[in-house]
């Protein structure tokens, strides 16, 4: 999959410097595009035991986490309001979080709090289907096919461990790279979107971007972390 990106990638500079050289009368055009991502991470719900004397709690809750996306695009007109538009972007995923662990047995409490924030770099391959309702107005939807090529996980935890009357604190910060065998490298999902042209050239888009595919790699079913992101950029196409 890696190498196939990068072969994508390769191609698609070459057919840049190919069109910048010489005027075409083929309706496909190119361009590139970037803007800001607002990105979380969706997870199913964390579990809660209760067995009499024991008591164990987990939650989690994403909030949305800042970021970019850049890259190129072709669009290939294939009926009258029709084209299908692939793209090659680097765009930033990933959630700003809080995390809640609470453990009791008899007379011992154990809580962790972690305050943290997930970065998630991915090379994207969206392949959307474009619907002109107006000449320069368009709406869109389709697939989007993501290499995860690394990130960061960042912030700051505090323990308490309770047992009787004697009381343990311990608090830290932390910045770390991603620890890849954790997280799948593949990532699929769902897009739907518009844009507007304000000139044959210039335009805005916008997309929202649903994702089908676990992040983590875990053997547990039930448990599912899922990217989500809302892209707001500009687009300019050379031809």
């Amino acid at each position: 999959m890696k190498k196939l990106f990068t072969g994508l990638a390769f191609m698609g500079v070459l057919f840049l410097n190919a069109q910048e050289k010489k005027q075409s009368t083929s309706p496909i055009s190119y361009g590139v595009k970037g803007g800001f991502n607002a990105s979380n991470l969706s997870r199913t719900d964390m579990d809660r035991y209760n067995y009499g004397s024991q008591y164990e709690e987990q939650n989690n809750d994403d909030r949305l986490k800042p970021g970019f996306h850049a890259g190129v695009f072709v669009n290939i007109p294939v009926a009258q309001k029709f084209s299908i538009q692939p793209e090659l972007l680097f765009s930033q995923l990933g959630s700003k979080a809080e995390e809640r662990y609470r453990y009791a047995s008899g007379g011992s409490i154990y809580k962790r709090n972690v305050d943290f924030t997930t970065n998630l770099n991915y090379l994207t391959l969206p392949i959307m289907v474009q619907y002109n309702i107006l000449p320069q107005l368009y709406v869109e939807a389709g697939p989007e096919f993501g290499l995860l090529i690394g990130g960061k996980l960042k912030g700051d935890m505090s323990v308490e461990e309770r047992s009787g009357s004697q009381i343990n604190t311990y608090r830290d910060s932390f910045s770390n790279k991603l620890v890849m065998d954790f997280y799948n490298r593949f990532n699929f999902g769902l897009g739907v979107g518009a844009g507007y042209y304000f000139t044959p050239k210039f335009g805005v888009t916008a997309r929202f971007t649903a994702g089908i595919t676990n992040v983590m790699k875990n053997t547990d079913s039930d448990y599912k972390v899922r990217n989500n992101a809302l892209q707001v950029g500009v687009a300019y196409k050379f031809k």
